[in-house]
């Protein structure tokens, strides 16, 4: 599972692209009732959405040339200059070089071998986010892809990351977990792109643990946002639903189900 104990090759930061980020911050303000604190001059405007006082979430202002509007995830790395260098051999490649961020930490934007963008996170002050897995907050993430094989030899090569086949009603689902880890530290799972109609590109998709998943597809529609899957019941994981904000960053929210034994 998901937790704030990252370990190398462990989701351990989720940041916004948008190009409003006045309006991004009033839409997540109100569904999961994040305050969006904007940073200064020295980080380009960059800023947290704190839930509480704990950070959820980073985000930012951005170009069309920079990107549509989207979530990225980042992977933890002990080395974020050896794992873009991994990713280039990997037939992968590297949007944004290796970089210091002050002394908060070492980030860089990849794209894998499908070109799918994904970021790096190397720790320095900051560790990561300080909330998953409560309302409001990461809890899993999901990569849409046309070659689940090819995909998971790529982020195994990269990160290390290790997957296996979780059985569920109507087949087996892909899962994530970071190497050397118990299939218990599973954080992410990888689908056939074909499982998410009227998608053609591949992408990663972060879900936010919500109270009311009802609830909160009628809060999103009301606040402008867009329901690409309406709230469904998966047997044995929650219920959960798939949105879009007003600017289309694509993002779903679950209500998960304890965990048995």
């Amino acid at each position: 599972m998901l937790t704030t104990r990252y370990v190398t090759g462990a989701p351990n930061w989720i940041d916004l692209g948008t190009p409003d980020i006045d309006g991004a911050a009033a839409f997540y303000g109100g569904l999961f009732g994040w305050r969006f604190q904007p940073g200064g001059p020295k980080v380009g405007g960059y800023g947290l959405f704190r839930l509480g006082d704990r950070t959820a979430a980073g985000g930012m202002q951005t170009t069309p040339e920079q990107g549509p509007p989207s979530w990225t995830v980042y992977f933890q790395t002990p080395d974020a200059d050896a794992t873009a260098r991994a990713a280039e051999q990997a037939h992968g490649s590297v949007a944004v070089q290796p970089m210091d961020v002050q002394d908060l930490g070492r980030m860089a934007i990849l794209a894998d071998q499908a070109g799918v963008p994904f970021g790096l996170w190397q720790p320095g002050r900051n560790k990561g986010l300080e909330v998953v897995r409560e309302h409001g907050s990461l809890c899993w993430v999901e990569l849409y892809t046309a070659d689940v094989p090819a995909t998971a030899a790529f982020y195994h090569s990269v990160l290390g990351l290790e997957t296996f086949g979780a059985d569920f009603a109507g087949g087996t689902y892909t899962t994530f977990n970071p190497a050397g880890e118990s299939e218990d530290a599973m954080f992410g799972g990888v689908v056939p792109l074909a499982d998410d109609p009227g998608e053609e590109e591949a992408y990663w998709l972060p879900y936010f643990e919500v109270a009311d998943p009802d609830a909160l597809v009628a809060r999103a529609e009301e606040l402008g946002g867009t329901v690409r899957l309406p709230a469904t019941d998966l047997p044995s994981v929650g219920r959960l639903a798939k949105l879009a904000d007003p600017y289309g960053a694509r993002f779903a929210v679950i209500h998960s189900e304890p965990r048995q034994g």
